[in-house]
This record gives structure tokens, sequence and C-alpha cells, in this order.
């Protein structure tokens, strides 16, 4: 079995690591990954100048890891066209930091090159945990679910959406699956407005999470110490 990740929190984050760890053990890893943080960049790609990729030193034994100049999408492009050549089985994106959920999903470039992939009709899996210091749930359950989920058929321009609590272990319900995802706000957002001295005006975004969400999907179960798997569809 042949298995690309890519995330968007950049080839140093310590979610990718402990990704690569748990898919290692179903067959060959590679890591094609942006140099920095790339988030909120959906679905985005490059195409006004090349992306630069180069090998790199990883954390976790055996596994071919690379660095982009590129966006999660474009590192899903290069990695399966260019850098794997050949048959790709899975692709797994993540571990992101901060959920990916409810009406989050359409921003994220974690949830962004997991779609890239499908759409190179290959299976794909994202996963996601909340902006915290406590992966005793994630990692309880990551390769679980990444075993459950490997021959679970998926439509053209969908992906598996798996998203983890943010909680103790003791405090954790279980997992639900078939969530479907949210509708309702994940944030309220809104802007911090300065005036910047030479006269314009400066706008960074201040949302504040909503701590509530619809029964059977993803917001209202990890509000709810689950761990939320779903099917996430987009074929725009």
């Amino acid at each position: 079995m042949r298995i690309l990740l890519t995330n968007d929190d950049g080839i140093g984050a310590d979610g990718l690591v402990r990704l690569a760890a748990a898919a290692k053990a179903l067959g060959e890893v590679y890591v094609v990954a942006p140099d920095v943080q790339r988030s909120a960049a959906s679905h985005s790609v490059t195409l006004r100048h090349p992306v630069e990729a180069w090998e790199v030193d990883f954390p976790v034994e055996n596994v071919h890891a690379y660095a982009t100049t590129g966006l999660p999408a474009d590192c899903v492009r290069v990695g399966v066209l260019n850098i794997m050549r050949g048959k790709v089985d899975h692709v797994f994106t993540g571990i992101n930091d901060g959920y990916n959920v409810a009406t989050d999903l359409q921003y994220s470039a974690t949830a962004g090159a997991a779609f890239e992939a499908s759409f190179q009709k290959i299976h794909t899996i994202a996963f996601s945990e909340d902006k915290a210091t406590r992966h005793a749930v994630t990692d309880r359950y990551l390769f679980e679910i990444m075993q459950n989920l490997l021959d679970k058929p998926l439509g053209y321009g969908q992906i598996w959406n798996v998203n983890f609590p943010s909680c103790e272990l003791s405090d954790c319900k279980g997992v639900l699956y078939d969530r479907t995802v949210s509708r309702d706000e994940f944030y309220t957002d809104r802007y911090t407005e300065t005036k910047l001295p030479n006269g314009r005006m400066s706008y960074m975004v201040d949302g504040r999470r909503i701590f509530s969400g619809t029964e059977g999907t993803d917001l209202h179960a990890v509000i709810n110490n689950y761990v939320s798997v779903g099917i996430a569809t987009n074929i725009s």
C-alpha cells in the first residue's frame, strides 16, 4: 500500500509526525507538505510560478519526506503526479491543529488538499483535532479509525472527515460514525479595526467560537466529547 500524507500546518507540525507514525504500519509512506503553515488556503493551487520541493529529514523512520513552497493542494498534485510516480492508494491529510467541522470546512486547506486527492480519484481521509495539547483521544483512536475507513467506499468529490475532541481520554464517549457536516456556525466572525499612521484601515479577523450544534452533526459530536466521523462532499 502506498500512502501520501500532507497538511496545512507545515512539514514540522506535530500532528503530521503522529499521522506518519500511525500510517507507517499500513505500507509505504510519503510526506509532501508545505515548508511553512498554509492554513485557510482551502483548495487553492499555484499557477503563476513554480512550486519547489526538496527532500528533508523526518523524525519518523523509513518515511520519504519532502517540503514544498506550495499550498496543501499543490502538495497533493506534485506528490501524486511527480514525486511518487505511480499508483497512490490513499491520501491522509492532517492531523490538523484545530477542528475542521461545520462552516469552517470550506476554508480548510486540510480539507482542500483532501478534496484534491478525491478529484484525483484517490481514497482520502482528513484528520483534525482541537487546538489543544491533549492528544490522548486522538492517539487512542487514530489507527483504529484509519483501518476502519480504508475499505469504506467514497464517491467522486467525497472525503472521510474525522475530528477528535479536546478532552481527557476518560471523558471521551466513543466514536460516532455517519456524522453530517453541520450547517451551524462554528465561529461568529468579526474584525478588529485599527487606523494606521498612513491613514489606511487595518482589519484583523477575531472570531468567537460557538459551542452548540445540531444533533447528528460533526460539530455536535466534538462538543459533546465524541470522535466525529463522516463524509464531506465538494464537487464544485
